[in-house]
């Protein structure tokens, strides 16, 4: 006659293996979206190499007299003028 333990048998290994497999597939989620929501919401939400170098004050006047100049805000002469001006600093 075969005894049976009080709880019924108790786990087999799979169920053992499975609930091991399981917790690491859990815990592996966990930390993939714990990383996936620190790079959305971080301070720096583009990919980029590294940091990167300062803006140019040359080159944003550059975009400043582009946009007036397509605005028409100033006129054909003057956008060549200034834009020469600022090329030679």
């Amino acid at each position: 006659m075969r005894m049976m333990r009080w709880y019924g048998g108790g786990p087999g290994l799979w169920m053992w293996v499975g609930t091991g497999v399981g917790m690491l597939v859990f815990w592996g989620l966990i930390a993939l979206l714990v990383v996936a929501l620190l790079r959305g919401f971080g301070p720096h939400r583009h990919r980029s190499s590294g940091p990167q170098p300062p803006a140019d004050p040359g080159d944003q006047a550059l975009r400043v007299l582009d946009e007036r100049f397509a605005r028409g805000d100033i006129t054909e002469e003057e956008y060549r003028h200034r834009r020469d001006v600022l090329r030679e600093r």
